[in-house]
Order: C-alpha cells, then structure tokens, then sequence
C-alpha cells in the first residue's frame, strides 16, 4: 500500500488516520472476502437454501447495515469515534465462526445481521475520520486510497479461502473451516484500530452540539443528490448474485473465486487514480462514467451465453465500483458542512444500502433459475440514470438562490 511514484509515495501528504485506517480495513476486508464468494455456495449448496433466501439474506442484512450507518453516523458527530469504529469491527470480527457453525440458514441470518451491523456502526465515524483529517483538494485521494488498500484485503482474501478449500478436498462440504480461518485478519484489524486518532474536533472530549431533526440541517443539494442516487440504490443487487450468474453460466468454484479476484484486482488498482481523478474535474463525472460501465457489465451478464464472459465483464465491474465507491463518499462530503459529516455520510450509505433491501428482494423473485431478467433491467435503468447524471448533474449540485 505505500507503492512508489517516482521520489514520493503514494500515502505522501495524507493523514495518519488514513493511512492506519486503511490497514484496518484492509484486514477486514481479507476475512469478509475470503468468506463473500463463498456463502452463496455454502447456503444453497451445503444448507440447501433456495436463491430467493440468498437475495433476502444479503439484502436484509444490508438493510440492517444501512440503519446502523444513519445512527452511528448522528453519534459520529457528538461523540468520539474510535470507540464505535472499534465495536463495528469486533462484531463483524465474531459473525465469521459463527456462521461457520451453521446447521441451518436461519442461523446464517441472524450471524450476517451482526456482521453488517458491525458494519454499519463501523462505518460512518470511519469515514467521517476521513473526511475531518483530509483537506478538499485531497479528499478523492483518500478516500481512494482508502477503497484501494480495502480492496486489495479483497485479492487476497479470496486466493487464501481458495488455497485452504483445495488444501482441504475441495469439496463444497468442506467450506465451514473457512469461517474459522478468517477470524485471524478479523482480528488483528481490531487490534490495529488502537493506532487510530480522534479527530481534532474530537481531541477536546467535548461533544458536537446535536440536533433534534434531520430538517434544516443539510444543503438541498445534497439531498437532491441523495434522491438521485437512491434511484440507483434499488436497482444494485448484491454482488452475492452476480457469483451466483456465474455459477449458472458454468463457472466451478475455483474459477468463481478466480473471477471474483479479477474484480477486486480492478477494483484495487482503479480505486486511488479514479480518486485522483476526482480532485482535478467534477466528481459527478467520474461517478456518471462508473454507472455506465455498471450499465455495461450487468447487461453483459444478462445477456451472454457462455462462462468464458464472466471473467471481462466481472473486471469492466471492478471499474465500476473503483469509480464510484471512495469518489461518491467524497462527492457527498464536498455537499456537507464539517460539522455534520458523520450524520450526512451515515445518512448517504444508509439510504443507498436500504435500497440493496429492495433490489436483493426483488432481484432474487426474478431470478428465475439464471438471473438473466434481473441483470438486464436492473443495467438497462442504470444505463438512464448514466445518461441524466451526464446531462444534469451540474443542477443537482446548484446551492439554492436567496
């Protein structure tokens, strides 16, 4: 993570909570990712659950997630947030052998809950971490770098889940030691959370003032980007499903896992240039470019025929998500006043991740076997709202006139 450009590196210039933070979740994200392409495998094939179960799983544990994001958030910004970030990452810590203790889906149910409550509590006094220490000009940068050294928890988690599933048989019955292993990088990104410091609106120990309502407190145009990019939250399925397409393309497990790394290592590697990118022109832009690459792969995926597609179009997906993760928390943060960027980051992930709700639900109805229906709408819209954020998205961002 601190890779060599020239004479400089690339973590010169940004804070230490960035940096330290980054290590964190990039740990975290080694655990959950080593587990992600695998628990759709393990619930319809081990505890023979249905993929409706596997949207609505997926789905309500992001709904959860998105709750706790608004309410961490509000606490981000009256008290301090290494404590919260702390207890975010333990939960989701402990939720991986619990789910590797599962008889039945229901057991899987209530273990994701918890993890993506951790999560969600986690998540918002993390960011707003982020957000205080890094000046405008190099907000993009970090929280590109941020998503960068995440996702790159993301490549190796799942080459490790895949050394230790052929090392044990390779047979989808022997995935439950997976669960056990990834409680070790779970853990140390708990312990690493002891290196993060308060921001200095924090340091004082004094809490910032609250408010009693959501009203007035935030400039119309971000709720009017808010409102845009909700639209975009009901129509973005968990990734669950795409690993699920693959697999009825014809993808085995390996290849799955293969595809899935392919991904993150586009995800990886695209992260900190499109967040650089992001301080030089209107983040709007990188993100309208993000959706349409969406649009791109989803309407790849409903439409092709054969597992030989799934590998340029999971990495054209990769792209999508690297222009528009760590560049969307810092296009809302630029909307918000300092004081409220906490409660305003909670408020975007928390009303983007209840929209996974609705599309896990919906998507997994539709599903029909292979998914091809589900991918096609879902990319088709998208592809729209590409096109209008390209057009008006100067108008969104207008202040409103006196």
């Amino acid at each position: 993570m601190v890779a060599r450009a020239g004479r400089a590196t690339i973590t010169e210039g940004l804070p230490r909570n960035v940096v330290v933070l980054s290590w964190v979740s990039f740990f975290q994200d080694a655990a959950s990712e080593m587990l992600y392409p695998v628990l759709p495998l393990f619930l319809t094939s081990v505890l023979g659950a249905p993929v409706a179960v596997v949207g609505l799983i997926e789905g309500l544990g992001e709904a959860v997630a998105s709750v706790m994001k608004i309410v961490s958030g509000r606490l981000a910004d009256i008290r301090k947030r290494r404590p919260l970030v702390a207890l975010g990452y333990g939960m989701s810590s402990l939720a991986k052998p619990l789910i590797g203790l599962a008889q039945i889906w229901p057991f899987v149910l209530v273990a994701r809950v918890i993890d993506r409550t951790g999560k969600g509590i986690r998540t918002s006094p993390r960011d707003a971490l982020i957000a205080d220490e890094t000046p405008a000009r190099l907000r993009g940068r970090a929280f590109g770098f941020h998503r960068a050294a995440d996702t790159a928890g993301a490549v190796c988690g799942p080459l490790i889940g895949l050394g230790l599933y052929e090392l044990l048989g390779g047979q989808t019955s022997d995935m439950r030691p997976l669960f056990f292993v990834a409680f070790i990088p779970a853990i140390i990104s708990v312990a690493l959370v002891v290196f993060v410091r308060e921001a200095r609106t924090q340091q004082s120990g004094q809490p910032l003032a609250p408010s009693v309502s959501f009203r007035g407190e935030y400039p119309r145009r971000f709720w009017r980007v808010l409102a845009f990019l909700t639209l975009f939250g009901v129509v973005n399925f968990s990734d669950a499903l795409l690993i699920l397409r693959a697999k009825a393309l014809g993808l085995g497990f390996g290849a799955i896992i293969g595809a899935y790394v392919l991904y993150n290592l586009t995800y990886a590697g695209l992260s900190y240039p499109a967040g650089r990118l992001s301080d030089r022109v209107p983040r709007r832009n990188i993100f309208a470019a993000g959706l349409a690459v969406f649009a791109a792969a989803y309407l790849g995926l409903g439409v092709v025929t054969t597992s030989a597609w799934v590998w340029p179009l999971l990495a054209l997906y990769g792209a999508f998500t690297a222009l528009t993760d760590g560049v969307g928390k810092a296009w809302i943060t630029d909307l918000l006043p300092p004081e409220r960027h906490g409660s305003g980051l909670g408020l975007y992930q928390g009303v983007i991740g209840a929209g996974s709700l609705v599309a896990g639900i919906w998507a997994g109805l539709a599903w029909h076997g292979n998914g091809r229906v589900p991918l096609i709408i879902s990319g088709t819209v998208v592809a729209a709202l590409a096109i209008l954020l390209l057009a008006g998205g100067k108008r969104l961002e207008q202040p409103v006139q006196a």
